[in-house]
């Protein structure tokens, strides 16, 4: 009995290896990716020692002096602290909200479109965005939303009065927000629509037969079938929740709308690459992200509670 059960593991590895063999060459694909990966993904961690040290050019990372936790209670302290948080979560918050159910709606629309030729279509005109620069979007917010802009001139000939649109810091998240939908709606329903397209024929005849309409067949039918795609998207939305692209925000802001432009990805750039202080800005950055991994490693917890519940009823 003793040496069947040592002889177990022996044969387990040698199966293993034997897997390993006979596909190696999907094995030598992935060396390319991995390489990749340590390089740009896992090398630069090394410099998250800078968030811990006061920087000095001259003596490098290591050489620069130690002092510890410094960083983040200056960063915690000043009086930009709340503002910046503030002004992050509020962007990310109201753009998960607000941002979440388009793509699923679209896709849902897109799915019971009876032409195959209009929905090509359709798809095509919604995806474009996505490929439009971020330079380009805000440049044309700008130009249509400018004082003497087309949008403004139509306002005029209405309420007699003109909006200061991009230098009033009430109309800044509206138009962050809104736009970032127009430009990510299509592509963000590219995963829905590519598991509907999957939805058994046969449920879907059978929805016909007993007369279920629209309504019922995207209740009972359609949402089933996305909602692991819908949690999964959730929780990367929400482990990027503090990860407001400072692009953006950089481009849109103004003088005026700084109170509500100014996020901590904004202020990282400025306080990093502008002022040069590299120690305080990393400090700053690295608090950005571990309220990020916080908040993706809490509601990946909450999604498979309710995953096992959902299995369990």
């Amino acid at each position: 009995m003793k040496k069947s059960q040592k002889s177990k593991p022996k044969r387990s590895t040698q199966s293993k290896w034997e897997f390993i063999k006979q596909h190696r060459m999907l094995y030598y694909m992935l060396v390319p990716g991995l390489l990749l990966t340590l390089v740009f993904k896992y090398f630069p961690m090394y410099g998250i020692l800078l968030a811990f040290k006061d920087y000095n050019p001259l003596r490098g990372i290591i050489g620069s002096e130690w002092v510890g936790v410094e960083n983040f209670v200056q960063f915690i302290d000043s009086p930009n602290f709340s503002m910046l948080l503030e002004n992050t979560l509020k962007i990310s918050i109201y753009g998960l909200i607000l941002g979440f159910f388009p793509p699923i709606i679209l896709a849902l629309s897109l799915n019971h479109l009876i032409s195959t030729k209009w929905k090509k279509r359709f798809q095509l005109i919604l995806y474009a965005p996505n490929f439009i620069s971020l330079v380009i979007i805000v440049g044309m917010l700008f130009m249509f939303l400018a004082a003497d802009g087309p949008i403004n001139g139509f306002i005029e000939s209405i309420t007699g009065s003109r909006i200061t649109f991009m230098t009033d810091p009430a109309y800044f998240r509206t138009l962050y927000i809104l736009s970032g939908i127009w430009q990510g709606m299509g592509w963000a329903s590219v995963l829905y629509t590519a598991t509907l397209a999957n939805v058994s024929q046969d449920l879907i005849d059978a929805a016909h037969m007993d007369g279920a309409n629209i309504l019922y067949r995207i209740w009972y039918i359609d949402l089933p079938a996305i909602r692991p795609i819908m949690v999964i998207q959730f929780i990367l939305s929400v482990g990027g929740i503090m990860n407001v692209g400072y692009e953006k925000a950089f481009l849109m802001q103004t003088s005026m709308n700084l109170p509500v432009s100014e996020i901590i990805s904004t202020y990282v750039y400025k306080v990093g690459l502008q002022m040069g202080d590299y120690g305080y800005s990393t400090a700053v950055g690295l608090f950005n992200t571990v309220i990020n991994i916080i908040l993706l490693l809490a509601v990946n917890t909450i999604a498979n509670k309710v995953s096992t519940d959902d299995a369990a009823l």
